[in-house]
């Protein structure tokens, strides 16, 4: 399997995140909101 290299943009990273976080939001929404965070590089903890 070929490691995915593409990374999400923290300005998108927080959209994305605002979508998860509304009830309002359509499942296709959520949908691309999700793989957008999961091509977001992890933060390093303290």
């Amino acid at each position: 399997m070929a490691k995915n290299t593409k990374q999400t943009s923290s300005k998108a990273a927080k959209s994305a995140s605002k979508v998860l976080r509304d009830g309002r939001t359509s499942k296709a929404s959520k949908t691309a909101a999700g793989s957008a965070l999961a091509q977001t590089p992890r933060r390093r903890s303290k």
